[in-house]
């Protein structure tokens, strides 16, 4: 969702006023791996294309955000869930970080859609119509992935 906030590209306009949209209105948390990702992401993929220095900015925003740290017990708690759920590594250590935030619903789209994966939900926040109405309003925090 980060990365759809920041991007431009012609033809993903509906995914960036959705991610736009749901940063507006939700309480957030993120995790350092996500920070790392979205710089990554933004600065070296030519769909998003962002300067080294536009990707701080954006950064900067984003580290106001709740962030969960990348500590040893978070990484055998993402180990954990990766192997009970038999998915990556990486996609458990999103979901640990959501998981400590004391976050129920995750935006990605990278998982199955209203899939839990214990207290924590997938919602991919860009289906049609759009997934789970009334998130906001009740105010649930959630981790934004993408």
């Amino acid at each position: 969702m980060l990365v759809y906030a920041a991007m431009e590209r012609k033809g993903e306009e509906a995914k960036r006023a959705r991610a736009v949209e749901l940063l507006q209105a939700g309480e957030f948390g993120v995790s350092a791996q996500v920070l790392q990702e979205f710089y990554t992401t933004v600065t070296k993929t030519p769909a998003v294309a962002l300067s080294p220095e536009e990707a701080v900015e954006w950064l900067k925003r984003f580290v106001r955000l709740p962030c969960v740290s990348i500590t040893p017990a978070h990484v055998m708690r993402s180990i954990e869930i990766a192997r009970r759920h038999q998915i990556s590594y990486w996609d458990a250590a999103i979901i640990a970080a959501a998981g400590e935030l004391g976050s129920t619903i995750l935006y990605t789209e990278d998982l199955n859609h209203g899939q839990a994966y214990g207290t924590v939900t997938a919602i991919n926040p860009f289906l049609d119509p759009p997934a789970q109405p009334g998130f906001h309003e009740n105010r649930q925090t959630a981790l934004a992935k993408d």
